[in-house]
């Protein structure tokens, strides 16, 4: 263990109001964040791997998605210990690397996957025979791959900027942040340059996947379209760049604001206060990403939503005495019906009776 000089961030749980959140509030959130999260992205996962026969790129990317998503909250319970117990680490240097490097990595695991969907959205739609040769299943897996080992890699500073502390006057040790350690010499660099190559570069592909696709889709000839598939589609597309902007861009700007009042005023750690604050509130939103993408993958993934609606049905179906209850029991007789080949289905209404 590394005896290191205090950091006010960790040791002073005494006063303001980043003691409350650190201690109340981080761990509320993350553990509803586990209590809901997990369970879904569990269900995901075993929607990809039992349900869906044929997997489309989309498909790919989106459990990719949901893997990163699965990793992160099975880390989950090791920062909601350290937060309940008073900012007390106990369970060594490696593991407390490797939990930070986990919690930096995921962020742009899911940055990228989304970024890929987005532009394998674009190629399906605004060069759908490019897209074909562009992004086959070989180069699709490849690119999962390399986004898994670029991650990595782009996470690999954090290891060398993490530490394990002991506040003065108790034996408390604590497992820092990079984003909260006081010499900003590779921290605001580092967090700087994931800045840009992690999220603006993202961002500007997105934004532009996403606008060329609504401009394409709307510059379409009129056709039928009885379900409003086009207009489901745009609105898809522009709530996933809402969103992205929305979760990301604060993250973004209040930890780069936290490392940069540490270099602005070195000896005036009454001033970090306010990004510190705003830096652990977006931690706790930006966790909220884990329940919102195995929705987004329902969004995107028509195959994906159809599997995951059946199950539901059956769920619901369980419960006796309601309206509800019957109409999605009847659906999901239809559509398994549908799937058998059947060329009638027959009405609830018309089944015969259990004995005759």
């Amino acid at each position: 263990m590394t005896t290191q000089p205090p950091e006010e961030a960790f040791c002073n749980l005494d006063s303001g109001g980043l003691p409350v959140v650190q201690l109340y509030v981080m761990p509320s959130f993350f553990l509803a964040v586990l209590i809901l999260g997990l369970p879904l992205n569990l269900l995901s996962l075993w929607v990809f791997f039992h349900r869906l026969r044929r997997w489309t790129r989309s498909t790919v990317f989106l459990f990719n998605l949901t893997l990163a998503d699965t990793s992160w909250l099975l880390a989950l319970p090791y920062l909601i210990h350290f937060h309940l117990d008073h900012l007390y680490w106990r369970l060594g240097l490696p593991l407390c690397i490797g939990v930070r490097m986990l919690y930096h990595n995921y962020f742009y695991l899911s940055i990228f996957f989304v970024t890929c969907i987005s532009v394998d959205r674009y190629l399906a739609i605004v060069h759908p025979l490019r897209s074909l040769v562009l992004l086959g299943r070989r180069q699709t897996c490849l690119l999962c791959v390399a986004v898994w080992v670029a991650t990595l890699l782009l996470s690999i500073p954090v290891s060398t900027m993490g530490l394990i502390q002991t506040c003065p006057g108790s034996n408390r040790t604590i497992c820092t942040l990079y984003i909260l350690l006081s010499e900003t010499g590779e921290t605001l660099p580092y967090s700087l340059f994931c800045t840009i190559v992690g999220f603006l570069f993202p961002l500007l592909s997105i934004c532009y996947c996403g606008l060329r696709s609504v401009r394409e889709l709307r510059l379409r000839p009129c056709r039928p379209d009885p379900h409003n598939k086009q207009r489901r589609l745009r609105r898809v597309l522009c709530s996933a760049l809402v969103f992205f902007a929305m979760f990301y861009l604060p993250y973004h700007l209040s930890r780069n604001a936290a490392i940069v009042m540490r270099a602005i005023y070195p000896d005036s750690p009454a001033s970090w206060r306010h990004a510190d604050l705003a830096f652990a509130l977006e931690m706790c939103i930006c966790s909220l990403i884990t329940c919102i993408n195995p929705l987004f993958s329902c969004f995107m993934g028509r195959q994906f939503r159809r599997e995951f609606h059946s199950i539901f049905s059956v769920v619901f179906s369980q419960c006796p005495g309601t309206r509800l209850a019957s109409v999605i029991s009847k659906r999901t007789r239809m559509t398994v019906r549908h799937r058998q080949g059947m060329s009638t289905v027959t009405p609830e209404c018309a089944l015969p009776a259990p004995g005759s």
